[in-house]
């Protein structure tokens, strides 16, 4: 009879305690990201149906919620703003009274530790829903990608000003990094990195974030300037073009059905910091399989975190982020 070396650790020898000592993964909550919508108006605190447990708040709401996801050991946030009045050109998202400067100004006061990144797009803001000025040609309506870059420029440096930490680039209009970067420069903003939402899908799973942000397009979609979720060599070229032009950090969306994209992307540039946004959809489908008793709510939690963090990303943006710190403090 064969001989088998003792040396190897057998699966049914692991205590819980060495089972946790033997991990290879591990997330922290310095490394994962809460957003929060914040809406016009007071007394609001209105739950997104198609997101239950996630919520509008109105400024005079916002502070007592930042204090509650502080207090359970978020580090960071992500903040979209829902303007009162859109238009054409969504001027509320560079206006420095607008609804995301206050709210930015408002959470440093309450949370001067809590590092906020401020989204970079126009859709929340205009009355379209597309990602920024619309130019119409032989009837065919699309992005103006060079009119944008101008309005893009001028909400990030708004938002800098009030006081966010990290500016994070979202409408994948071409050239946005490098034009930023210039912008922030310019206004004296050396210091702000910018975390580029470099691969960013044509994705299925925006549904509920479009009710939360109030921003669907209200004619075609958005994938003349998103990515077709069948290409994986493009996710390559998009954050080389972004690295080139001063991304910071880069960015997979969505994270659960692109953890090949992750990985790939980790693999090629291990030294870029990467995230990976755990979106509105992949929550509210975890949401519901718990309403309905066939999965087990914190087991999934844990379990998609963590293959998103095992794939390479080093920051995870997820509306489970709170319930994920919550958990990991009570340890």
């Amino acid at each position: 009879m064969a001989e088998f070396p003792q040396t190897r650790l057998r699966r049914n020898r692991r205590t819980p305690a060495l089972r946790d000592l033997l991990q290879e993964t591990h997330l922290h909550p310095e490394q994962v990201i809460q957003p929060i919508f914040v809406k016009h108006g007071s007394h609001v605190k209105h739950e997104i149906q198609s997101m239950p447990g996630q919520y509008q708040f109105s400024l005079d709401n916002l502070a007592e919620q930042v204090k509650r996801i502080e207090d359970v050991g978020v580090k960071s946030i992500i903040v979209f703003g829902i303007p009162e009045h859109k238009d054409e050109t969504g001027s509320d998202a560079y206006n420095t009274d607008g609804i995301i400067a206050k709210s930015v100004q408002l959470i440093k006061e309450v949370a001067p530790s809590m590092q906020v990144v401020t989204d970079v797009c126009c859709c929340e803001y205009t009355h379209h829903g597309h990602c920024g000025v619309i130019n119409t040609i032989g009837g065919r309506q699309d992005v103006h990608n060079d009119k944008t870059l101008a309005l893009l420029c001028q909400q990030a440096q708004v938002q800098a000003k009030a006081g966010a930490d990290i500016i994070a680039p979202s409408g994948m209009v071409d050239g946005q990094v490098t034009a930023i970067r210039h912008a922030l420069d310019d206004a004296g903003f050396t210091h702000i990195p910018i975390m580029s939402y470099a691969v960013k899908y044509a994705s299925s799973l925006y549904g509920p974030f479009r009710d939360a942000a109030e921003g669907a397009p209200k004619f075609g979609d958005r994938r003349a300037y998103q990515m077709n979720p069948a290409n994986s060599n493009e996710a390559l070229r998009e954050a080389e073009l972004d690295i080139q032009e001063g991304a910071d950090m880069l960015m997979v969306k969505p994270a659960g059905m692109y953890l090949d994209i992750i990985q790939r992307l980790k693999t090629q540039y291990p030294q870029i910091p990467l995230a990976a946004y755990q979106v509105s959809g992949e929550y509210s489908m975890i949401k519901a399989a718990s309403k309905n008793g066939w999965l087990n709510e914190a087991d999934m939690i844990q379990e998609s975190l963590l293959a998103i963090k095992r794939a390479g990303a080093d920051i995870i943006i997820s509306y489970f982020a709170a319930d994920f710190c919550a958990k990991a403090n009570r340890k």
